[in-house]
């Protein structure tokens, strides 16, 4: 039987889950049937940043960045798995995409963490890593009521 505490927990991730989770699949979907100048435009943009990706066919790098957005998405719209495996999976990711942010050139400001109109794009998934972060506390503390005691 789930306790009470238990389905709080579940609502109050729901919503977050439920909007990420959406975005991951959408996102996930539409590289899965990506055209060459995307896959290309996705490649080149990774490989300046993650050499290691420049070793991958540009269609291969987009078909298997598909199917991690699937996955993430999956974790986080699948209602069994637990909060904090949902939340590692979106940190890991964001952590990804903000690493670009930071590592490529000409996305920030001279200077700044600031972003400039290229860089708009990858720094605002700054708020995936808030997400994450924040599934994987829920899902590492419970649901706690005043004093640290587990709410009823």
């Amino acid at each position: 039987m789930v306790s009470v505490s238990a389905w709080r927990s579940a609502a109050r991730q729901l919503p977050l889950r439920l909007t990420v989770g959406a975005f991951f699949l959408d996102s996930g979907l539409s590289k899965r049937d990506a055209d060459q100048a995307t896959a290309e435009g996705l490649h080149q943009l990774t490989a300046a940043t993650y050499p290691v990706v420049g070793r991958l066919d540009a269609r291969e790098f987009t078909r298997r960045l598909s199917v991690a957005e699937l996955a993430v998405a999956a974790a986080l719209l699948v209602p069994v798995v637990p909060a904090a495996v949902a939340g590692t999976a979106l940190t890991a990711f964001s952590c990804g995409t903000l690493g670009l942010y930071l590592r490529t050139p000409g996305m920030r400001r001279e200077g700044s963490l600031r972003p400039t109109e290229q860089g708009i794009t990858l720094a605002k998934d700054v708020w995936l890593l808030g997400a994450g972060v924040a599934l994987i506390a829920e899902g590492l503390t419970g649901c706690r009521g005043p004093k640290g005691h587990k709410a009823a």
